[in-house]
């Protein structure tokens, strides 16, 4: 069986997934697997589709000092030990700029455009492009595709696209573009499967997890988001501030005189649950503390994702439907009551019984507005996105080969 890779990579992380392609196009999915710990206790684990443990294998740091390297090890794995050999690999590849609105097959030219945007996304994108370029030099016949956490919002208007900000900053790339793209594609997908009373209608989805935004879908296309520019806007996240007054930078860095790398470590590694809090930027762990900091941390949090949505009904004209998913969406049922009681005067009602359990209908039957936890699926969306280039390209050569 033909087989794709998926790739999502972080500073000290490497998460891929293996698909076989079956009969019809059908995706099937065969390995789950990440590295984390690079750099310091390298860790490869690895599991099948049933959830049986497959790797479990531990490093020194010096054997793993970077992405690359990460990637490496695990291709070795597939390799040797499972004796798979993919014709393709999908990477996530955060910010795809105003150059891009879909999927695109890698070449140098878009590696050098992509690599434009690095500033933009500093957490993210260098780690994104680190795996293609060692796989392009290692093996440079294999297809690589590129998936934008920024495309799915690509159909924004230009009234929620613009800044009020001069005509040429936005010609030079300075918009909202809007992330999670992946996250949201999927969900959207599978609302009229699990949702059909909302999927053709005004949904709100919250994608609430380490990173964390809202997005406005209309009939399953976005039309509003609650991050910007760069990563760093919108809701309160782990560690990012989410959205935030700009005198405030401009009084870090003429009043505090902190330099400019200074302030975006601060707003990247600083802010956020770990920052309001000072004690962790981990949901689980604020939600099991007693410190009164953890409490302003959790309710902050969920009154700025009732704030958003406000902003966001308001977008849509009103609302049909309100979605739970990533980490902490999907996971922490307090979290969701939490943000349920900011929902209240959109209509919102939960059920308690409902909330508890971690997927499905989470409204109460009285509610006028559907609620629902969708698990998300990034990975099923980027193998998704490089089979259908691939058939594509397969297309183009039979094409070709007839014309000749």
């Amino acid at each position: 069986m033909d087989t794709i890779l998926v790739v999502n990579a972080g500073s000290s992380r490497v998460d891929f997934q293996l698909f076989g392609i079956a009969p019809q196009r059908e995706l099937k999915r065969l390995i789950k697997g990440q590295v984390d710990g690079i750099g310091t206790n390298p860790r490869l684990r690895a599991e099948n589709a049933d959830g049986t443990p497959l790797a479990d294998e531990i490093y020194r740091g010096t054997h793993m000092p970077d992405v690359p390297a990460a990637l490496h090890q695990a291709a070795a794995w597939l390799r040797d030990a499972q004796k798979i050999s993919p014709i393709a690999v999908g990477h996530r590849v955060v910010h795809g700029g105003p150059d891009y609105s879909g999927p695109v097959m890698i070449d140098d030219a878009v590696l050098a455009k992509l690599a434009r945007y690095e500033p933009l996304a500093p957490l993210h994108q260098p780690n994104n492009l680190a795996p293609i370029l060692s796989i392009r030099s290692r093996f440079p016949d294999l297809p690589q595709v590129a998936c934008f956490d920024t495309a799915f919002h690509r159909g924004h208007s230009a009234i929620a696209d613009h800044y009020a900000i001069p005509e040429e900053l936005y010609a030079e790339g300075v918009r909202r573009y809007g992330f999670h793209g992946l996250s949201y594609e999927f969900v959207a997908s599978r609302l009229p499967q699990v949702a059909p009373d909302i999927a053709g209608g005004r949904v709100i989805v919250a994608h609430l997890g380490g990173g964390a935004s809202m997005c406005a879908l209309k009939a399953g296309r976005s039309i509003e988001s609650t991050m910007g520019f760069t990563t760093l806007d919108g809701l309160p996240m782990a560690t990012r501030p989410g959205h935030i007054d700009p005198g405030v930078l401009l009084y870090l860095l003429q009043r505090k005189r902190m330099s400019s790398s200074a302030v975006q470590k601060l707003l990247y590694t600083g802010c956020g649950l770990k920052g309001l809090s000072g004690i962790s930027s981990d949901m689980r762990v604020l939600e099991a503390s007693w410190d009164p900091r953890a409490a302003l941390a959790l309710d902050y949090f969920a009154y700025r994702v009732g704030q958003h949505a406000a902003m966001l009904a308001a977008a849509l004209g009103g609302i049909d439907g309100f979605v739970f998913t990533a980490g902490i969406g999907e996971h922490s049922a307090t979290m969701r009551a939490r943000i349920g009681r900011y929902l209240e005067w959109l209509g919102v009602e939960l059920d308690a019984a409902a909330n508890a359990v971690p997927a499905g209908r989470i409204s109460a039957a009285g509610s006028r507005v559907a609620v629902y936890v969708v698990p998300t699926d990034e990975e099923l969306m980027l193998a998704r996105h490089t089979l259908d280039l691939l058939v594509a390209r397969l297309g183009q050569q039979i094409e070709k080969e007839r014309i000749a």
